[in-house]
């Protein structure tokens, strides 16, 4: 089994190059902008890029990015179950851009908020639904009470079954051509090497 091993984006960039960076964010978080060269490999779909992975991580390190650092500490994970090696890029592109680290924005890509936001964005919804509700049918205001348990749970396990529910709407999925795409480069690369 490998080690799992991290770095700072003021450790990784002056090795970027050195890097097959993969980013295991949605398709539209990545869209959003991404670190330099990175490969985008949605966390759901890593078990199919395992094959291709391994290859690239014999020509050279593995470097896991996602918004904050927690999917691809999992990514991380699972590859280092896998038998190989990878690094988790703490912080992930939000320290990056912090630390004024350029982020690549395709062209013409369509964006999608962040997941974080996202999930901000339907927790703050629901609690004010519940609350809102909750002056004409006091049970209503139930919901506003399960989602703060929701967010505490979250926090505690370091989990997020919103995310992964928002994770499944279309605007965040990921389109089988463009993983194709992404494991066809990696293994040209690997190819090349």
């Amino acid at each position: 089994m490998s080690t799992l091993t991290a770095v700072v984006p003021a450790q990784a960039a002056p090795r970027l190059g050195q890097y097959t960076v993969i980013d295991v964010r949605t398709p539209g978080e990545y869209a959003a902008g991404h670190v330099p060269g990175a490969h985008n490999i949605p966390l759901d779909h890593l078990q199919t890029a395992l094959p291709t992975l391994k290859a690239a991580a014999t020509r050279g390190d593995l470097l896991m990015v996602c918004a904050s650092g927690n999917r691809s500490t999992t990514a991380c994970t699972e590859l280092a179950a896998a038998g190989i090696p990878a690094t988790t890029l703490t912080g992930g592109t939000t320290a990056w851009a912090d630390q004024g680290h350029a982020l690549h924005h395709p062209e013409g890509a369509a964006t999608t908020w962040a997941m974080e936001r996202q999930v901000r964005l339907a927790a703050g919804s629901l609690v004010v639904l519940g609350l809102a509700a909750g002056a004409r049918y006091r049970p209503a205001r139930w919901l506003s009470a399960a989602i703060g348990a929701g967010l505490v749970f979250s926090a505690a396990t370091n989990t997020c079954g919103m995310a992964a529910v928002l994770a499944k709407l279309p605007h965040n999925q990921p389109r089988t051509t463009d993983l194709n795409a992404t494991l066809d480069a990696l293994q040209q690369q690997s190819d090349q090497a």
